[in-house]
């Protein structure tokens, strides 16, 4: 009884801190954008794109600076450098898995994510600003085009290749993009696996839960590496079985 009194003390004291902090965070922000933006110009020589996706890297450390009191991480295989340019592909649990990617060591990250993030208010106009790719709507021809352009640059490119986040936790189905962009233009692929955050907000779930978040990058797949009829086909379902094992020992140590 204790316990369960102290669990949800903790997830309403979370939520009345969060919540208010991420709005008061996002309002000032934008605020301040424009001239930060100016600025970032001035003193670089990025281009805006490049300039946004540092923005929103630099967001993510804010906001994990909110939720730190009530979301421990663990993060593993972050010893080891990620490779530029590269394919970055994570599984999909929650819609704030694309925040805790302010994990990586990089910020450069363009994610190729479906259509209705860029319908939101807040987001959308910094996510174009930012040149991600709408892989729902954009014609794969314009998607590959677009993401050379990024890589070409010594960018990244993030792919939930899942597309929708998963309701009961396994990992679902996986979708080709990532594999033939990789496949396409040599680069290396990272798999990236995040459990805890169908705990922290699932898609049914209003509110946020106190909860363990685990970030584990494995080691970069080269697209060489498979020389099949259909390699990128190949290269997914090896990838597919590769993040599976690693998903089913980071739940597996949370359960012991």
């Amino acid at each position: 009884m204790k316990k369960a009194f102290t669990h949800w003390y903790r997830v309403f004291v979370m939520n009345l801190v969060v919540m208010p902090g991420m709005v008061l965070m996002t309002t000032v922000l934008i605020l301040v954008f424009p001239l930060a933006f100016f600025l970032f110009r001035l003193g670089t020589s990025w281009n805006n794109d490049r300039i946004m996706r540092k923005f929103v890297w630099y967001y993510g450390r804010i906001w994990q600076r909110i939720i730190s009191p009530f979301v421990e991480m663990e993060l593993t295989g972050f010893d080891g450098k990620i490779p530029v340019p590269s394919v970055i592909v994570v599984n999909h649990l929650s819609f704030f898995d694309t925040f805790f990617m302010n994990q990586l060591p990089i910020s450069n990250v363009c994610f190729a994510v479906r259509a209705w993030p860029f319908k939101m208010p807040f987001y959308g106009p910094f996510m174009r600003l930012a040149r991600y790719l709408d892989v729902e709507s954009m014609p794969w021809e314009s998607v590959m085009a677009s993401g050379k352009k990024v890589l070409e640059k010594n960018g990244t490119i993030l792919f939930f290749p899942e597309g929708h986040r998963s309701r009961d936790g396994d990992l679902k189905k996986f979708y080709s993009g990532a594999f033939k962009m990789s496949v396409e233009t040599g680069v290396p692929l990272v798999p990236v696996c995040i459990t805890g955050t169908d705990r922290f907000f699932p898609p049914s779930r209003g509110w946020f839960e106190p909860c363990r978040i685990k970030i584990r990058m494995l080691a970069p797949v080269r697209p060489e590496a498979f020389d099949s009829h259909l390699p990128h086909c190949e290269m997914k379902k090896y990838v597919q079985a590769l993040m599976a094992r690693n998903i089913q020992s980071l739940n597996h140590q949370d359960n012991n």
